[in-house]
């Protein structure tokens, strides 16, 4: 269904490229239980290395297409190509390669900070962030809540293309850019979930066993500073699906209700 359970450690650690040149990176993968790398793990290594090659500037929009699957059984190299490196913008072009295999390619615009000329933004659903208490633990990358128990993964399960969960990772470290890069990891997760939720038998439990799933391109925009460790509300939509494909969105709130982050995914879904 979404980012899954797992150690923050590892996370972390994928997100710590190795240089090879001036440009270019190595990178491991995270085992989540299938043979292919998970799409949210190269969402935050692009992303990670776009930022290495404008460190003034902060990522405002990454622009991924995945073209073919990679394997977890293979390291990843990563390399940049700076399009522009300006006084207030900069983008940088980030491609993955495992061999001659070309696994997904990134355009990542990067902003130097500025103040409002203009501000607005949408109100967030009314949601109350998850009540404190239980056991959380910090090692686990993510804490999810899903809001009215919503189940993508039963298909006999039918309810509107309406997906909200609450995500937080108590312990990562303070830092803005690795909340930007969780973010990302997490944001793959969901809007094939919620594509199926209208249609009775099909649920993400069947992804990879009887139904063909896979995201093919990923548009991520950050709009402010954001702290991973505490609560965002990751309120989820399906506009579209058919044809074999699905189309969805997202809005990300903090607990106060502000609006930090959107994205927009276009995905594969057809019977095996």
């Amino acid at each position: 269904m979404a980012a899954p359970a797992l150690a923050l450690s590892d996370v972390l650690d994928s997100f710590r490229l190795e240089p090879k040149g001036e440009a270019t990176f190595t990178a491991g993968n995270i085992d989540i239980g299938g043979p292919m790398v998970y799409g949210g793990q190269l969402l935050g290594q692009l992303l990670v290395a776009a930022q290495a090659m404008d460190p003034d500037k902060v990522p405002k929009t990454i622009h991924t297409v995945f073209a073919k699957a990679g394997s977890i059984d293979q390291p990843l190299e990563i390399s940049c190509d700076v399009m522009h490196s300006g006084r207030a913008l900069g983008s940088v072009t980030v491609t993955a390669t495992q061999g001659e295999r070309l696994i997904a390619r990134s355009i990542v615009l990067l902003s130097a900070p500025e103040p409002d000329f203009i501000r607005h933004a949408d109100p967030a659903p009314g949601l109350a962030p998850p009540a404190e208490g239980g056991d959380v633990d910090p090692r686990e990358a993510f804490d999810s809540r899903v809001v009215d128990d919503v189940d993508v993964n039963d298909p006999a399960n039918v309810a509107p293309p309406r997906f909200d969960v609450w995500v937080r990772s108590p312990g990562a470290p303070d830092d803005p850019a690795t909340s930007r890069a969780l973010l990302a990891f997490a944001s793959d997760g969901y809007l094939i979930g919620t594509a199926m939720l209208p249609h009775e038998g099909v649920g993400q439990s069947q992804a990879h066993v009887s139904v063909a799933t896979a995201v093919v391109g990923h548009t991520l925009t950050f709009h402010d500073d954001f702290d991973i460790r505490d609560w965002l509300l990751l309120a989820h939509r399906s506009g579209h699906a058919g044809g074999g494909r699905s189309h969805g969105s997202a809005q990300v709130f903090d607990a106060s209700g502000r609006l930090v982050a959107s994205y927009v995914q276009d995905a594969m879904i057809r019977a095996m």
